[in-house]
């Protein structure tokens, strides 16, 4: 599936990726590749900068991308995404060999940039200091200004 795209410098922040040649409509195109960490180890190691390579998997692990992962990581934040990112569950219900795919949700053609919405749900007050940090920088006409997303993250028990 990787042959589809290419990593390279993007408008939208930093490094992006982008369609090496057209991409139909449900397409699966990359896996989200990564070590399998907890939550709470997810917990610890994030870095509270706007910037993670850390995707929930499921309701028991995340992917750390930053680590052992592949071109996926580099897929950028839209308020008005080109894709999409699928739960694949394992058959026989081993939650570690869930996976996640990135799916196009239309036609992408040839050197576009593929992007999907990240959805990170906080329940911390939308601050200043905290739509600065994790400001979105899509450009699309909707944007919401920022990546964050007011909720509960599933599979988080707060005490």
């Amino acid at each position: 599936m990787a042959s589809l795209i290419e990593v390279r410098h993007s408008s939208i922040h930093g490094t992006g990726v982008f369609a090496a040649r057209a991409i139909p409509k449900e397409k699966e195109i990359v896996y989200y590749e990564g070590k399998l960490i907890t939550h709470t180890q997810a917990d610890i190691e994030e870095e509270d900068n706007g910037h993670t390579f850390l995707f929930t998997l499921n309701d028991e692990w995340v992917i750390e991308g930053a680590i052992n992962g592949n071109e996926s990581r580099w897929i950028n934040h839209s308020c008005e995404p080109n894709c999409e990112a699928l739960l694949i569950e394992d058959d026989d219900g081993d939650r570690r060999k869930d996976r996640i795919v990135i799916q196009a949700m239309r036609r992408i053609r040839a050197g576009e940039e593929l992007t999907y919405d990240y959805n990170i749900l906080t329940e911390e007050p939308f601050t200043d200091s905290l739509r600065e940090l994790w400001r979105c920088r899509c450009g699309a006409p909707s944007c919401r200004g920022v990546i964050l997303r007011p909720g509960v993250p599933e599979g988080k028990v707060r005490d």
